[in-house]
């Protein structure tokens, strides 16, 4: 079927009707955002920044709780890790004749597993100090430049 000239008319006219009433609804909406925001809540910063200072206060505290976790968590893994190497040279130990060399050897090997976990242990302790240190610094900093 064929449009005829009235029909083509009609049809771009309810084209730019449609076109020209989503602007408008667009317009609405955007108009309203505009007069229905809520700017009481920037009468008085003094308020939030209380709240602010008790969130640092709160925060710093959060950070030494979660690195004295950190820290017993890492003293229970060195100490499943010296265990571990312990048992090993025990059970090599009980396997083979006294003075052997993979005797020698086990017992070797356990103790540079367990000197090795003593070592990374104290340095991810002291990695959990220094993270916990430059948050709580961060955390004094921030509480500062807004205190002033």
């Amino acid at each position: 079927m064929k449009l005829n000239y009235v029909t083509k008319q009609l049809s771009t006219v309810k084209r730019w009707m449609a076109t020209a009433l989503l602007g408008m609804l667009a317009i609405a909406f955007v108009w309203q955002g505009a007069f229905f925001s809520n700017t009481s809540a920037m009468a008085d910063p003094a308020a939030t920044l209380i709240a602010s200072s008790d969130a640092g206060d709160r925060a710093e505290e959060k950070a030494s709780r979660d690195a004295g976790r950190t820290k017993n968590f890492i003293d229970d893994a060195a100490d499943k890790v010296k265990q571990a190497a312990k048992s090993n040279a025990n059970k090599i130990d009980q396997a083979t004749d006294n003075g052997s060399f993979a005797e020698r050897k086990a017992k070797q090997d356990a103790a540079t597993i367990q000197r090795r976990a003593n070592e990374d242990a104290s340095r991810t302790k002291e990695a959990v100090d220094k993270t916990k240190n430059a948050v709580e610094r961060t955390v004094d900093n921030i509480k500062d430049a807004f205190g002033k």
